[in-house]
């Protein structure tokens, strides 16, 4: 044993014997990160996993993902995934924040803006998958239809597959969850929209980008190009933009489209070539930056993980706080033998207020991004100018790693 996991495990309490869960059937709805770290774990204790994905396969690509301090860090080892994860890293450089012209303002630096280490959401979600596609069941291109608890299981329909009974279900379905919204009820009591929307889309690499980004902010909006993989031919675009709540379709992307080019269409810099790839991309994402709020993360039998309970579109380091509160809901249900009422209330006594941290910090993703005042966008360039020098370097570190942090994860082995 190395020096440094003697000292990881000497600061980790200990929670007692984890139990076999052979006898505990679970079903999982979405199969991106949050679902598919939990599976791996619950399989490990022999529970009987089905992982239902409306999507028809893994979702491949997707914006880049980062974890950053202790608490990550181990909970990726428990996982047994951090060598992986590693192996397939971005290597993403400084971050350029940059006038109209092109020129450079502040150079953001890779741990600020990619933490320890980076990878692509697409790229982990593959990692989960091949850890647990032996020994859990996966259901593609298919959702959960209704849901029916009684006092021994939950009966429930799907769109396409024919009815089945599982013992648990968790809803690890994302920010806008469906399975939130059958428990709980409509995603308007627990989504709140913080005055931002982003979007993302690939296009054609014509400043020749290399593991780094340009960033580009006027008052209100904020545009990027970025390359995180070191491919020649292909960047990535995104747009941030300050504004109410708007009323469109989720699934529309020509009015997307549409909404971001008017709000994009006299912003200076690279801006004209990017809505012109806009226009001719097939692949859009576009939300609105918002937070999900619950009074509870479980009801009955029903239990919530990842950004389904307590997302936070940007900065809150959802993805880290996904695979810890995973790995904090496997163990606790190990160490009660499957007891749902008991272990579903342990597992929210451990995560709440860590998961409320990490989305205090995803308040400001947007202020920082796209500032609401020429004077505020100076004020931010002029702050992290200074907190990315050497001298403040390691302060620097230590605060973006603080709510990351902040729990202390129990030994469930």
């Amino acid at each position: 044993m190395t020096k440094q996991s003697e000292t990881s495990q000497s600061n980790t309490p200990q929670a007692g014997t984890a139990q076999r869960l052979d006898h505990l059937s679970v079903l999982i709805s979405g199969a991106s990160v949050a679902g598919p770290a939990l599976a791996l774990q619950l399989s490990k204790y022999g529970a009987h996993v089905t992982v239902v994905e409306k999507a028809p396969a893994l979702r491949k690509g997707g914006f880049a993902v980062d974890f950053r301090g202790r608490a990550h860090r181990t909970a990726l080892q428990r996982l047994g995934i951090w060598d992986e994860v590693h192996a397939r890293q971005t290597h993403m450089g400084c971050q350029t924040v940059v006038d109209a012209d092109g020129s450079a303002r502040v150079d953001l630096p890779a741990a600020f803006m990619s933490g320890d280490v980076e990878i692509f959401r697409g790229d982990l979600s593959e990692i989960l998958y091949e850890r647990t596609k032996d020994r859990v069941e996966y259901v593609f291109g298919d959702s959960i239809a209704t849901l029916a608890e009684d006092a021994d299981g939950v009966e429930v329909t799907f769109d396409q597959g024919a009815p089945r009974r599982f013992d648990l279900v968790v809803g690890a379905d994302g920010l806008h969850s469906h399975t939130r919204r059958l428990a709980f009820g409509d995603e308007g009591h627990s989504l709140r929209h913080l005055g931002y929307y982003v979007a993302g889309f690939d296009l054609p690499n014509h400043l020749g980008l290399d593991r780094t980004a340009r960033i580009y902010s006027e008052p209100d909006r904020m545009v990027s190009l970025s390359n995180y993989d070191g491919d020649p031919e292909r960047a990535g675009a995104a747009l941030v933009f300050a504004s109410e709540r708007l009323d469109y379709d989720r699934h529309d992307i020509a009015a997307q489209k549409k909404i971001l080019a008017e709000r994009f269409a006299d912003v200076g810099w690279e801006t004209p070539g990017i809505l012109a790839a806009l226009e001719a991309t097939e692949s859009l994402y576009f939300d609105a930056i918002a937070q999900v709020h619950v009074e509870r993360l479980s009801k009955g039998r029903v239990v919530l993980l990842g950004d389904a309970g307590y997302g936070a579109t940007m900065g809150g380091m959802g993805t880290g706080s996904a695979i810890v509160c995973a790995y904090v809901l496997a163990g606790e249900l190990a160490l009660v033998g499957g007891d749902h009422q008991v272990a579903f209330a342990a597992y929210e006594a451990e995560v709440t207020d860590y998961a409320k941290g990490c989305q205090k910090t995803a308040e400001g993703a947007g202020p920082f991004l796209a500032p609401p005042t020429e004077k505020k966008v100076r004020q931010r360039d002029r702050a992290y100018r200074m907190l990315s020098s050497r001298l403040l370097a390691g302060v620097f570190k230590r605060l973006t790693e603080k709510a990351a942090s902040a729990i202390m994860l129990k030994d469930y082995s």
